[in-house]
């Protein structure tokens, strides 16, 4: 008996001890604010310097004073596939008014595969089969950690004309969403 006694003591002390050193050494959250929140402040996109399809080096900082949606997508992923042809069209209705799209290819392969795939592909858009008509780049991980890092692909990151992020959607976008996203900043 004092031996289960004995031992039910010991467990319940163990039990409070992990409760209190639990609760003296967790780790506060972080208050996380919406891009969209009134809350939000909006930060300076940083600068980089990726390959084009061509070999040539392409900065942010040449899209300066227009309106920038940085979209990271893939060959291989499937709702990037979905969401191409709206950013042809977006391209198309929204390039006149100091607007662009730079789609950011991360395939580990590179311009190998990249290349190939933008040069066949064509999609629906109006009736019409179009290619994509915006700057493909050759993306890394270090330009997505420049961006906070990458949790899926497409990643979109909408861009003003001063440089700072207005807006940033993790997975396919909705057209709506982002029309109204851009048109407030054009």
């Amino acid at each position: 008996m004092k031996r289960m006694v004995l031992v039910l003591t010991t467990v319940l002390a163990l039990i409070a001890g992990t409760y209190f050193a639990d609760r003296v050494t967790r780790v506060k959250p972080k208050i996380t604010v919406k891009l969209d929140s009134p809350a939000f402040t909006a930060k300076l996109a940083p600068d980089f310097i990726l390959k084009d399809l061509d070999g040539k080096d392409v900065s942010l900082s040449q899209y300066k004073d227009q309106v920038v949606l940085l979209n990271f997508w893939a060959t291989w992923c499937d709702p990037c596939f979905i969401e191409i042809p709206w950013l042809i069209e977006m391209q198309q209705k929204y390039s006149g008014k100091g607007f662009t799209i730079l789609g950011v290819a991360l395939d580990e392969e590179g311009k190998s595969v990249v290349a190939p795939w933008v040069a066949k592909e064509r999609f629906e858009v109006g009736g019409q089969k179009l290619p994509m008509n915006y700057p493909i780049l050759l993306g890394n991980d270090a330009v997505g950690d420049k961006f906070g890092g990458l949790l899926g692909y497409p990643t979109s990151i909408l861009i003003s004309r001063d440089g700072k992020i207005i807006k940033r959607v993790t997975g396919i976008l909705t057209y709506d969403e982002i029309s109204k996203a851009i048109e407030s900043q054009l």
